[in-house]
């Protein structure tokens, strides 16, 4: 039988401490929450090692994201203990509830009404009281909770589009991955009033999310 607990703390100790996850609030929220929760029963016993992972069913193609690339991008968001966060992709909570222990609250965003309905389950059941789970389009983001502190992106964009940053406050900030495949980075959006700049994190390969796929070109 596998000792979840054994296994979340050779996650945080061999992949997020190895990969420069420093921040000890990430390390202790990615320490306590039970990852396994997240994924369908036959990927529980491989819930920790480093690797997306697919959940909900296979042909929607979305996935959990590695543990290292996760913290690494919670971390480059600099979530503080009151900023409300915007989690685009909620998938089936796990980032929300990861989330929701550096937070004040989170408002987590899904399309799929199968994978919103396991988020909410495991949320209700985990007892995380701050953190709900909304549906809507992803690239629309939610712009009737915001604006917001943080928008956390769960996965990657072709195009990242302006109702997301729209929706930011004025010193906000937005974490995501840019790109398909090997050619993707983590990108930090800040927002200073009504002015927003992006700076390279780091390299980082993860599925793109539905709706964010870039317009086909013609060619002539």
């Amino acid at each position: 039988m596998t000792d979840f607990n054994q296994s979340r703390r050779k996650m945080v100790d061999n992949q997020l401490r190895t990969n420069d996850v420093t921040d000890h609030r990430i390390l202790d929220a990615m320490e306590v929450v039970p990852r396994e929760r997240f994924v369908p029963a036959s990927k529980r016993a491989v819930a920790y090692i480093d690797e997306d992972l697919p959940i909900g069913a296979v042909e929607t193609g979305r996935m959990l994201m590695k543990p290292h690339i996760f913290g690494k991008l919670v971390q480059l968001a600099d979530i503080r203990e009151g900023d409300v966060v915007l989690v685009i992709g909620a998938g089936t909570g796990y980032s929300a509830a990861v989330v929701s222990k550096l937070a004040a609250s989170v408002v987590a965003l899904e399309e799929n009404p199968d994978l919103a309905k396991t988020a909410t389950e495991v949320l209700v059941d985990l007892g995380i009281e701050n953190a709900v789970v909304v549906e809507g389009a992803l690239a629309a983001g939610y712009s009737s909770e915001g604006p917001y502190d943080v928008i956390f992106v769960d996965g990657a964009v072709e195009v990242l589009p302006k109702a997301l940053t729209d929706q930011l406050k004025p010193t906000g900030r937005l974490t995501v991955i840019e790109g398909r495949g090997g050619a993707g980075v983590a990108k930090l959006y800040q927002k200073s009033g009504s002015a927003v700049s992006s700076r390279f994190g780091f390299n980082a390969s993860v599925s793109v999310l539905p709706g964010f796929d870039k317009a086909d070109e013609f060619v002539f």
